[in-house]
């Protein structure tokens, strides 16, 4: 079950991703469309994989691929826009319930995927897990958080990304699939062009500018870049183990695992905020706390029934 654990080390490397994409979006990029450029625009680079192996797609499955890479790229962009209004710990998890929902119909009714009594079980639990890691406890009781609106919309493209991709991989190589899907996510940084936002972010601010206006150029940190070049790289090599895993596997199961990554994110930010609250805090009621380590059990009891055979 090699997808398995090609599942599992992608979505930690993704955890990590999702903490930093917090940081930068709060601290060093404070407009989630100029993010979403520098996170999509580079996706062309995949043209490099041409040479080795790579083929052209035929017919409608170059459809099927650009749906696949617009969907991931403007999933991407909405996802950024969800992060910034609310709280990673709560926000990343809904879109990860979103996702395995959305997967699980969109592969049942195009890929004529089918999955046994257990692993049925296992994902309708990670779902629940997901939910319980999505919601926040108020003192009148459960709460949604900001950006709900747009971690809907990114939950659902990433459903039509994944499922779409999976059409792909059954068709042609690893490398064909990932190389067209990728290139055609750089398109969507195109699209951020358009953005005034984006186009200020190529200038150097001048040391007489204000911080206000620094926020509207893009980068308004010292070291904002290195951080983004950590979080893309951690991104890439992420993003590879899963559509890898995908293509190996189901890609219904694939993304019912989502509750592992946002087990690892909710322990990552935990711990900063316990012991660096400086680098990265969140806030988190003792209740909370209890309420969501009941949500990481469930996780892991609901991958654990994805290998039972």
């Amino acid at each position: 079950m090699s997808w398995f654990f090609l599942a599992l080390l992608g979505y930690f490397f993704l955890a990590i991703v999702f903490v930093l994409d917090k940081f930068i979006l709060t601290r060093s990029v404070q407009q989630p469309v100029v993010y979403a450029f520098y996170s999509t625009i580079f996706m062309f680079g995949a043209i490099i994989l041409w040479p080795f192996g790579a083929e052209l797609l035929q017919g409608q499955d170059w459809a099927v691929a650009a749906l696949s890479g617009l969907a991931f790229g403007f999933g991407l962009w909405a996802m950024f826009l969800a992060v910034k209004r609310g709280e990673a710990s709560h926000v990343n998890p809904f879109i990860g319930s979103v996702v395995s929902i959305g997967t699980f119909a969109l592969a049942a009714l195009y890929l004529g995927e089918s999955l046994k009594s257990l692993q049925v079980l296992g994902m309708l639990v990670l779902v629940f897990a997901t939910f319980l890691l999505s919601v926040r406890l108020t003192k009148n009781g459960l709460g949604l958080y900001k950006g709900f609106a747009w971690a809907l919309v990114a939950g659902l493209l990433f459903a039509v990304s994944h499922t779409a991709a999976k059409y792909i991989y059954e068709a042609y190589p690893f490398l064909t699939g990932f190389m067209w899907t990728r290139v055609f996510t750089g398109v969507v940084g195109l699209v951020c062009l358009y953005s005034s936002h984006v186009r200020r972010s190529f200038v150097r601010p001048s040391r007489g500018r204000t911080m206000e206006r620094c926020k509207n150029c893009g980068f308004g940190k010292k070291h904002a870049v290195g951080t983004v070049i950590t979080d893309k790289v951690a991104g890439i090599v992420g993003v590879v183990l899963i559509q890898y895993a995908i293509a190996r596997g189901s890609v219904t199961l694939v993304n019912a695992m989502i509750g592992l990554q946002y087990a690892f994110m909710f322990l990552l930010i935990y711990l900063l905020t316990r012991f660096a609250p400086r680098v990265f805090h969140e806030k988190f009621a003792p209740r909370e706390v209890s309420f969501q380590i009941v949500a990481i059990a469930l996780v892991i009891l609901g991958s654990a029934l994805f290998v039972v055979q």
